[in-house]
């Protein structure tokens, strides 16, 4: 269609739209951003609050799965089904632990007018059973409107050895998905169920590991 001389126009952002940043730190508040007279230096944050608008009255659900559920989507925490984190997830409304899909993430609603979007680290936003690599992927960030998408699924992780849950996601317009497990392992769509395989593989894996 792009070729063809009644082809619809890429879909881009138009020019000079604004870069959109989301930064969202766990475990942290006033008094660990230099910018409200913290102690420590966060000079990078500095910079960007003395180029923006600082806030001093805020709401947050102290807890990680619910704040980044209301960030992202502009909702409601239990109108996201995140009463809790993802691994405290119970059948109850409002604490299931799955988004709505009809809940429009900010990450979608970009890439819908021609941003490119690219999410990196925690993300702690698919309930804890479907975060394997037998999926299911809709609830992975490349199924909520992210292009790319390289960091761990679940609440935390080992910052030195973090195993097999650092996952690099990238989707090729609407190709296959490509995952790839602490850069060793490459599962394609086609091969999502191929769940015995897989274990197989990140068995042998971690047996060479143990043997260094």
């Amino acid at each position: 269609m792009s070729q063809s001389p009644r082809g619809l126009p890429p879909n881009r952002a138009r020019d000079g739209a604004p870069n959109v940043l989301f930064i969202i730190l766990d475990d942290s508040g006033l008094g660990q951003l230099g910018c409200y007279g913290s102690p420590i230096s966060t000079p990078n944050v500095d910079a960007l609050a003395a180029d923006g608008l600082r806030y001093n009255n805020m709401h947050t659900t102290a807890l990680c799965s619910p704040t980044r559920s209301c960030f992202i989507t502009g909702r409601n925490h239990h109108s996201n089904g995140m009463s809790c984190i993802t691994e405290g997830s119970t059948g109850y409304p409002g604490g299931n632990g799955n988004i709505p899909f009809e809940n429009g993430m900010l990450s979608e609603i970009l890439v819908q007018n021609g941003y490119n979007t690219y999410a990196l680290g925690k993300w702690h936003l698919t309930p804890a059973e479907q975060t394997s690599a037998a999926g299911p992927y809709d609830r992975w960030p490349l199924g909520r409107g992210f292009e790319r998408y390289f960091g761990f699924l679940g609440g935390d992780t080992h910052q030195y050895y973090p195993e097999s849950k650092y996952f690099q996601l990238k989707r090729a317009g609407r190709g296959p998905v490509e995952i790839q497990i602490d850069g060793r392992i490459i599962i394609t769509e086609e091969a999502e169920r191929d769940w015995r395989k897989v274990m197989e593989i990140e068995t042998a894996r971690r047996r060479l590991e143990r043997r260094k």
